[in-house]
């Protein structure tokens, strides 16, 4: 008894100092009190709703055009500006549906992040300028068809391009001499840097319209798909990765991303606490906090001015010793606080007013530290730590011809280095400010809390920060992406135009149906080989569509049963059983087009479900199935004694043929996945 007390006096000491852990953030965390109240009343999914919404623009041939449309309240209008001009295409997605409303042969093709465009070559001659850290200005004439940043149906094309281009670097290009390969090498950095920092703003905008309530133009399965292959393009051989593990992956990133921005959270919240300093997160409409800022009080400035400082993880000067700040003439803002320090509203009795000094605004999306976006006493101070890693790889790469994975005493030293300037929050040579950089951008045209006047200042800084001559200024990409919709939506309705590219994109398609084993192979490799440059296409036959139809459906099917087979959860009880008899029967329908990742995934769900009739349909499917892996997985259950013998007596008699076949039900009926749960 006297340990259950014990045990029970423990306990409530860990809730107690939980409970004092998830409050102290609180403290020294400002945030104006009308946009707490605001927040406190409305569901973020309900905010969403209003910034968000999508068009669907059918093309010629059988696809849709989907796009998702922003109501970017931070940019600068004119005064003849109407509520409408306000709405701003981000990102469009080609779905081909073969023209019909069965969703399990919809095919998601090209992502056009609209904002994403073709450099000016003004843009491209400073691009390959070595050592050249800065924008030039903007795009301005838009009159071409907007560049898609990735085909989602042949992701592998990605990995091809970047091999053929390393080795055209390393094998045509280096041995020309440094200028050549500083040259062509910057160039190429900041080509990957511009496409990769657009494709990041796509995730965002698609991360905001997932946290939608009510129906959606997508799947739950189609857009955790589309960010994952997105997030993928970062990876080298990140296009090879197989559809079967899209979800997995990007569950896995979802919830890394999430740890890192906690970790950020409560790191920069710990030293800004320790400097006397407030924190206070900036949220994107969906509630996830990706940025920070960080204040002073100008109260404090004067009463404390000999405070020790550690600019450890703030990586800014220190303010206690700032002259500048009991002077400062650039941004204030008014904040009110009790006694006790808690911001209020200004109506409040007693409030007191408290003139806030912004210092800096940080990113919490990197893995190691929170990353310094814009110093407000120093423009220069992040760009400087941004070119500090792009310093080093060029002049180790390009002038001293210096790598990781050939010099052992290079490798050491850098692995030396790169480990104590992140123990130490050293924000030198640091992951690229790439990714928080372009969130902060997105951030700043949706958030309608901010001060317009703070936006104003943060996105003059920001813009500073960029390193890439490819990139243009918030307002110009808002000009851009308009432009660019419109010409893509000129381009959609072209008869020769997206509906002509689709079509060469399923005679493609077709060439795994039309071939056996070894063509398919060589005609692979003839493909890897010319670095992905030719692609083999089929002759337009009439029954083509008819055939991609049970190809596409045989796919969806299949990579369901896979989805399933990999889930550690109980079938019986996590999976609707109908939807898995479903795909059993559409598989067993069309086996002989079934393959052997379809049997393997059917022989687990056997295992693992403890049904009657989904364990005769998992049977019968595998009897169909025309592959060894299928017969192999028969006899095996055959043979194995603990599984019900009317059930070994059935696999037998399927093995021998004898047995006929179960009529399979329901193997054509078209379903959303959105309802059934499927991918």
């Amino acid at each position: 008894m006297k340990i259950q007390r014990r045990r029970h006096w423990h306990l409530r000491a860990s809730f107690f100092i939980a409970f004092l852990l998830v409050i102290s953030p609180l403290v020294p965390t400002i945030t104006k009190a009308k946009d707490v109240l605001d927040s406190a009343e409305t569901d973020p999914s309900v905010v969403l709703s209003q910034i968000l919404r999508l068009e669907r623009v059918e093309v010629a041939g059988g696809a849709e055009l989907i796009t998702v449309h922003a109501r970017l309240a931070g940019l600068q209008f004119t005064e003849e500006s109407t509520e409408n001009d306000k709405w701003i295409p981000l990102v469009s997605i080609l779905r081909d549906t073969l023209g019909d409303d069965i969703a399990e042969n919809n095919r998601l093709r090209y992502v056009w992040p609209l904002t994403y465009t073709r450099p000016t070559l003004k843009q491209r001659l400073a691009a390959a300028v070595p050592f050249f850290y800065t924008r030039v200005g903007n795009k301005e004439k838009l009159t071409k068809t907007p560049p898609p940043a990735l085909d989602l149906a042949s992701p592998e094309s990605e990995v091809w391009d970047k091999i053929f281009w390393t080795a055209l670097q390393n094998i045509l290009l280096d041995p020309y001499g440094t200028p050549i390969k500083a040259s062509t090498s910057s160039y190429r950095r900041n080509s990957s840097d511009y496409r990769r920092s657009h494709i990041i703003r796509a995730l965002s905008v698609l991360a905001l319209y997932e946290a939608v309530k009510g129906e959606s133009a997508f799947t739950r399965a189609e857009l955790s798909t589309i960010q994952a292959r997105l997030m993928l393009t970062d990876k080298t051989f990140g296009g090879l990765v197989d559809d079967s593990n899209l979800q997995s992956y990007y569950a896995k990133k979802t919830t890394q991303t999430r740890d890192e921005r906690g970790h950020n959270w409560e790191l920069l919240r710990q030293r800004a606490e320790s400097e006397s300093l407030y924190f206070e997160p900036l949220l994107m409409p969906d509630g996830s906090a990706t940025h920070a800022l960080l204040w002073v009080a100008k109260r404090d400035l004067l009463k404390q001015p000999a405070t020790r400082y550690s600019g450890r993880f703030l990586n800014i000067a220190n303010p206690w010793t700032d002259k500048r700040l009991l002077k400062w003439e650039g941004y204030v803002e008014t904040r009110y606080f009790d006694s006790e320090n808690h911001p209020v509203d200004s109506q409040t009795p007693g409030a007191q007013a408290v003139e806030m000094i912004p210092l800096g605004l940080y990113g919490l999306d990197n893995p190691k530290i929170p990353m310094l976006l814009v110093d407000f006493r120093d423009s220069y101070n992040p760009k400087k730590r941004e070119m500090s890693r792009r310093v080093l790889n060029d002049v180790t790469r390009n002038i001293l011809s210096l790598s990781k994975f050939g010099n052992l005493p290079f490798f050491l030293g850098r692995t030396v280095f790169d480990f104590v300037t992140g123990r130490r929050g050293i924000d030198v040579n640091q992951p690229s400010r790439l990714q928080t950089y372009s969130q902060l951008k997105l951030l700043l045209a949706l958030n309608t809390s901010m001060d317009p006047e703070l936006r104003s200042e943060v996105s003059g800084r920001l813009e500073t920060i960029s390193v890439n001559p490819f990139e243009n200024d918030l307002n110009a990409e808002a000009g851009i992406a308009l432009a660019q919709y419109q010409a893509l939506l000129a381009f959609a309705k072209d008869p020769e135009g997206l509906a002509a590219k689709m079509e060469r994109d399923r005679r493609a398609e077709m060439m795994p149906l039309e071939h056996g084993a070894k063509a398919r192979f060589a005609l692979r490799a003839i493909n890897v080989l010319t670095f992905g440059m030719y692609v083999h296409r089929e002759e337009l036959t009439d029954d083509m569509e008819n055939r991609l139809d049970i190809a596409r459906r045989l796919q969806y099917h299949t990579r369901f049963l896979q989805q399933i087979a990999k889930s550690s959860a109980n079938v019986d009880i996590t999976w609707n059983l109908e939807d898995v008899r479903r795909s059993l029967h559409f598989i067993a329908e069309h086996g002989p087009e079934a393959g052997s990742s379809a049997a393997a995934a059917t022989a687990k769900i056997f295992a693992r479900t403890r049904d009657e009739e989904t364990r005769r349909a998992c049977l019968d499917s595998l009897s169909r199935i025309n592959s060894s892996k299928a017969k192999n997985e028969l006899l095996r259950i055959s043979q194995n004694n603990d599984i019900d013998k009317a059930l070994r007596d059935l696999a037998t008699e399927y093995l021998h043929g004898k047995n006929p076949r179960i009529q399979p039900v329901a193997a054509t009926v078209s379903g959303s996945p959105a309802n059934t749960g499927q991918p």
